[in-house]
């Protein structure tokens, strides 16, 4: 059987703990199926990034956790769209929800204009142009700084927090 269906197999065996995770952080159980089915999709594509099977279950938490702060943040433009103005960002508990507080002091120690694009775009629920145009940058250039903070951004949680799919960050002291 090749490695895509073994990992497949693995992943929709635990299908049910998947939806459950993702639910208790998004509150709505046909957000949390689209959610889960979006990282399933965004798994598939990516299966050629893991190389060590055995962080499998992890990897996939890493894919659910980034998939279900998008899905919050579009709900959240969609809700101030929908309003005509701009109002609250993504909610403080729903974001804690998905990272804990060891998130502000990472993103402090990223190059300063990574940081400001996740404040302002991934936190602050700007629309990516707006803050490209600000910044006098293109979008693509915004979309390239925004993976690269991401990615950097990543790396300091897992070493600082030692996060893991299963159980969140182990080793942090914030209390989430």
């Amino acid at each position: 059987m090749p490695a895509m269906s073994v990992r497949s197999a693995r992943l929709l065996s635990r299908l049910d703990e998947f939806t459950a995770f993702v639910r208790r952080r998004v509150g709505d159980p046909d957000l949390a199926a689209d959610v889960v089915q979006d990282a399933l999709a965004k798994a598939l594509a990516a299966a050629d990034d893991l190389r060590d099977d055995e962080r499998l279950e992890a990897w996939f938490y890493r894919i659910l956790r980034t998939t279900i702060a998008d899905a919050l943040e579009r709900r959240a433009t969609a809700r101030r769209r929908g309003a005509g103005e701009l109002t609250e960002p993504v909610a403080e508990s729903a974001e804690r929800a998905v990272v804990c507080a060891c998130l502000d002091a990472a993103v402090d120690t990223l190059k300063p204009e990574y940081a400001e694009v996740l404040r302002r775009v991934d936190l602050g629920g700007e629309e990516p142009e707006a803050v490209a145009s600000a910044l006098g940058i293109t979008a693509v250039n915004l979309k390239v700084r925004r993976h690269r903070a991401r990615e950097t951004l990543r790396e300091r949680l897992v070493a600082a927090c030692r996060t893991c799919g299963t159980h969140g960050c182990r080793d942090c002291d914030c209390g989430h």
